[in-house]
């Protein structure tokens, strides 16, 4: 008897069904663990119900999240930044044992670590620009509570790192340029409508925070959104309004307070004068130290040593923050710290910028910036979203400039942000036809888009 070529190979008979066998749907598991990470961080209502706080429930949410991503199979340290934190993680703990603070340096470390778990949480499970869209949404969800309780609370934060004005400025300032992109995005007018609203929320927040830092920095923001927004002339007469009620809503004392940023009491004895100080100080640190730094967390236990007896209005500074991102980075951890930060900003920048890791046939209409609508919505959102996170730093780094939030977990969280958006975004494309994406992208960045295998059924 005479075999088909295809039956001698093992191949299926003649009249026998070809079936793939069904994709198992992917587990959400880890995407739940990485919104209640986010609730508990920045939402932090442990510190709203006191009982909470019976178990450390952040830390636990954290080292779940990096067992979770682990388990996975999906966890992916080939991104530059995860390299880079894990360089910066090693530096971090060979600090521990020789710096003048062992104590904090390792407390630090400790929590640079748990960012890290949830950082790599993030880029692990937000394979998508739909879970990406519901990440930020809840995002702003939680921000909008924190903007609604600061306003009550005059200013104040929910507590722990959002417990100071200066910081709580801060953290709404990195929320506004999110909002104004997401309602830039957003398909009904209802949700327009929403995001608008919730933005008046988030810049009144800043104005209620008295933040002198926070105020500059919003308006760095505001030159930044109309720049990049899409739709100029729509933007230009938000803004109108934006800056309208803030003229109307905010008080006398408000005005007083802003207009004291380059008044002479604020520049030769005030809190100007005295980070201004503070940081000339830490500049001399910096260069006794200029390589390795002084180790994290360090700063206040090691400013004392170069006092050289200098008081600031008779008091001494010993113990006392840099009171700037920058001053605290360049001091504590040196040119190591430096090019590992910088970097990081760069990388997170180019990340962002979404359209141009795209193959022409997704970009569609897309600019460099994104200032053109893409022809694919979901590429279109994710341009907006690249908007968003970038904006988000930008709040970050400016009002950074007069706070220390270096341990933060705004800038870290954002970064895991814009590393899922470009990861997700690549995955995306992939899966469409005719984008010519599948030969440009490495399998690494999409694993959980690769076709299944075939079984044959006889």
């Amino acid at each position: 008897m005479i075999h088909s070529n295809q039956q001698m190979a093992g191949g299926p008979r003649f009249g026998a069904t070809v079936r793939a066998l069904p994709v198992p749907k992917e587990s959400n598991v880890g995407f739940y663990l990485v919104m209640l990470a986010m609730l508990f961080e920045f939402g932090r209502p442990q510190d709203v119900l006191p009982p909470l706080k019976v178990l450390p429930i952040p830390t636990l949410l954290d080292v779940s999240l990096f067992i979770a991503a682990l388990v996975s199979g999906k966890a992916i340290f080939a991104n530059t930044q995860t390299k880079l934190w894990l360089a910066l993680l090693t530096f971090m703990a060979l600090w521990v044992p020789f710096a003048n603070n062992n104590f904090w340096a390792l407390m630090t470390f400790k929590e640079m670590t748990l960012y890290f778990f949830f950082y790599l949480g993030i880029v692990t499970f937000v394979n998508t620009t739909s879970r990406m869209q519901k990440l930020i949404f809840m995002w702003l969800g939680v921000h909008a509570f924190l903007g609604v309780n600061g306003i009550l609370h005059h200013g104040q934060g929910v507590g722990g790192w959002l417990g100071d004005e200066n910081d709580f400025g801060m953290e709404m300032n990195v929320a506004v340029p999110v909002a104004f992109f997401m309602y830039q995005s957003a398909a009904s007018q209802r949700a327009k409508l929403l995001y608008v609203v919730l933005l008046g929320l988030l810049v009144m927040t800043v104005v209620a925070t008295s933040s002198r830092g926070a105020f500059l920095g919003l308006l760095a923001l505001g030159t930044y959104c109309w720049l990049y927004s899409p739709r100029k002339v729509m933007s230009l007469l938000l803004g109108i309004c934006l800056v309208g009620l803030v003229l109307v809503a905010a008080p006398q004392e408000y005005w007083d307070r802003i207009s004291s940023i380059t008044d002479d009491n604020t520049m030769e004895v005030g809190t100007a004068g005295q980070r201004m100080f503070t940081w000339g100080i830490g500049w001399e640190m910096f260069l006794a130290n200029p390589v390795f730094g002084v180790g994290q967390g360090n700063f206040p236990w090691t400013i004392g040593e170069y006092m050289g007896g200098r008081t600031w209005q008779t008091k001494s500074l010993a113990g006392r923050q840099a009171h700037s991102l920058y001053f605290t980075l360049l001091p504590e951890l040196g040119l190591v710290g430096v090019i590992i930060f910088g970097t990081m900003v760069y990388l997170n920048y180019r990340d962002t910028r979404v359209s141009q890791f795209l193959p022409v046939a997704a970009r569609g209409m897309a600019g460099r910036n994104g200032k053109e609508e893409a022809k694919d919505p979901q590429v279109a959102r994710a341009i907006l979203f690249g908007n968003a996170i970038l904006g988000g730093m930008i709040g970050y780094l400016t009002t950074s400039a007069f706070i220390s939030t270096l341990y933060y977990p705004t800038f870290w969280i954002l970064m895991g942000l814009a590393v899922a958006l470009r990861n997700s975004t690549q995955a995306y494309t992939v899966s469409q036809p005719g984008t010519g994406a599948a030969s440009t992208f490495t399998p690494k960045v999409s694993l959980w888009d690769r076709p299944r295998p075939v079984r044959l059924r006889h």
